[in-house]
């Protein structure tokens, strides 16, 4: 059996209840932590805590060679662990197809995600969030600047009036998180004057949330990672309060963003 089990956000204790009696019934454990990461914890400390080997793989080890985690799958129980939930923003669809395919019994068992995080602390509501997207480092690409598709996607999430989920790039293997200011840095070339809500530590005891003008942002200190951005359409006067209560928005400033 193969089961896919979301860590959720932070640290070895933000897994749900479910998950956690899932990972103790499991023969073995693999990880990936190349899509995101629990900046709370340490690899050492989710082992100790939930009393098991965790074998964490890198990109190839999943998405090219996953023959040995599906081999076990056929005789052992093996829990497959993601930071956030392991069937949003990352590939793992594909690896709960092979195991199918090969005839394993697979379940997932979902997690916290940055999505619904986002939404939660911002106050922004969920059902007004439009395409999300991934803003890489600049090297990631190949080319200076934002990419098309990023902006092309923002923009049409704000003709339509619908907010846009950023996700900020990581590059685990170096120790590189994107953050929220040098992202609002990057898109301020295109809007300057654009709301946008900075989240830093969703998921942790003391998250930060700062909603102002992407030239702004640009210009503060977050701490540490993991950090992401939100940039919003047109505001219901209930996400307004929200953002001035919870994020310190002024209110010049919210009064250009309600509908």
């Amino acid at each position: 059996m193969l089961t896919f089990i979301g860590l959720g956000l932070y640290d070895e204790r933000s897994i749900t209840v479910e998950g956690r009696e899932a990972l103790a019934d499991a023969d073995r454990a693999v990880a990936e932590f190349y899509t995101s990461h629990l900046i709370g914890t340490s690899v050492e400390k989710l082992s100790t805590y939930h009393d098991i080997d965790i074998d964490v793989r890198d990109r190839a080890g999943v998405e090219q060679h996953p023959d040995d985690i599906l081999d076990a799958a056929e005789d052992e129980h093996v829990a497959f662990l993601t930071a956030g939930d392991t069937m949003i923003s990352t590939t793992h669809v594909d690896l709960r197809l092979r195991a199918i395919e090969r005839g394993i019994d697979t379940r997932v068992i979902h997690g916290v995600t940055a999505q619904t995080a986002a939404s939660g602390l911002t106050g922004l509501q969920n059902y007004r969030f439009g395409k999300a997207v991934t803003l890489p480092f600049p090297y990631a690409h190949g080319a200076d600047g934002v990419p098309a598709s990023v902006i092309e996607s923002i923009e049409a999430n704000r003709e339509r009036g619908l907010h846009t989920v950023v996700y900020l790039d990581i590059k685990a293997e170096r120790g590189e998180y994107m953050t929220a200011d040098a992202a609002a840095g990057m898109l301020a070339d295109d809007w300057a004057d654009v709301l946008a809500v900075a989240v830093a530590r969703a998921g942790s005891p003391e998250p930060t949330v700062a909603a102002d003008r992407l030239s702004a942002l640009a210009g503060r200190d977050f701490g540490d990672p993991l950090h992401l951005l939100v940039v919003p359409g047109d505001l219901h006067h209930i996400e307004s309060d929200a953002l001035a209560t919870l994020g310190e928005a002024s209110a010049e400033l919210l009064a250009e963003n309600e509908r």
